[in-house]
């Protein structure tokens, strides 16, 4: 594929749509695109709907990269990281459209988003890093910790628990799921619903009601740069 990203702006709702033909791992080039999506966002004043290929959001990074270690794994890390923070405090509404899969980094994207819909499915919903052998970083603790209920978290980010499309409503992962024909549809509708909302109070009550999470999360991602600075 020529890129793994996107663009499509129709009627103020910008269409971004992650698609590497397999699992639609974070990369170094696919975060680098999903920036420059965003980027073109901002500059239309635009609601963002991000989406997937059909039956997977996103399978978290990519782990050849992580697992070679280096500059290169890190730079990749704190780069995801960094994209969640920012659709997290984007400065206009962000409608995640999860596809099917969601895991690990690609979990912690969906939970950055300000409205999240899920299809029906055998889909896996999980923060699967203690079960492939990783140590949940701070900034994923926090992002977390700052969507889920209380009484799934440490099921989720503990535990590594798996949770089905309807049990991941439950649990905070998404808002509502939908059967995978309507996706598209309901999402673009939410996305435009949200469009008709005053784009400067949007954003200062995203702000204002995320400002703990936020320095948190902004916290944590100095721990964890500082953990890899240790590491490499």
């Amino acid at each position: 594929m020529d890129t793994p990203v996107t663009y499509q702006l129709d009627d103020a709702v910008a269409t971004i749509t992650m698609d590497d033909g397999k699992v639609n791992l974070l990369s170094p080039p696919m975060l680098s695109e999903l920036n420059r999506a965003l980027d073109q966002a901002a500059a239309d004043r635009a609601v963002v709907l991000l989406t997937g290929r059909q039956g997977v959001f996103s399978a978290g990074f990519y782990l050849g990269v992580l697992t070679s270690g280096g500059r290169a794994a890190r730079e990749m890390l704190l780069a995801g990281f960094e994209l969640g923070e920012r659709i997290l405090s984007f400065p206009a509404p962000v409608v995640i459209a999860c596809s099917g899969h969601a895991l690990a980094m690609g979990v912690f994207v969906v939970l950055s988003g300000d409205y999240r819909v899920g299809v029906v499915g055998d889909h896996k919903i999980s923060a699967n890093e203690v079960a492939i052998g990783i140590t949940m970083p701070f900034f994923g603790v926090e992002m977390c910790r700052q969507r889920l209920g209380p009484h799934y978290f440490n099921r989720a980010v503990i535990n590594a628990e798996v949770f089905a499309p309807d049990d991941a409503v439950a649990a905070g992962f998404l808002d509502r799921v939908v059967p995978p024909p309507d996706l598209q549809d309901v999402a673009r509708g939410i996305a435009t619903g949200l469009g008709g909302l005053d784009r400067e109070s949007h954003t200062a009550t995203k702000l204002r009601a995320r400002d703990r999470s936020l320095k948190a999360i902004r916290a944590a991602m100095e721990a964890d740069d500082a953990a890899l600075d240790a590491l490499v």
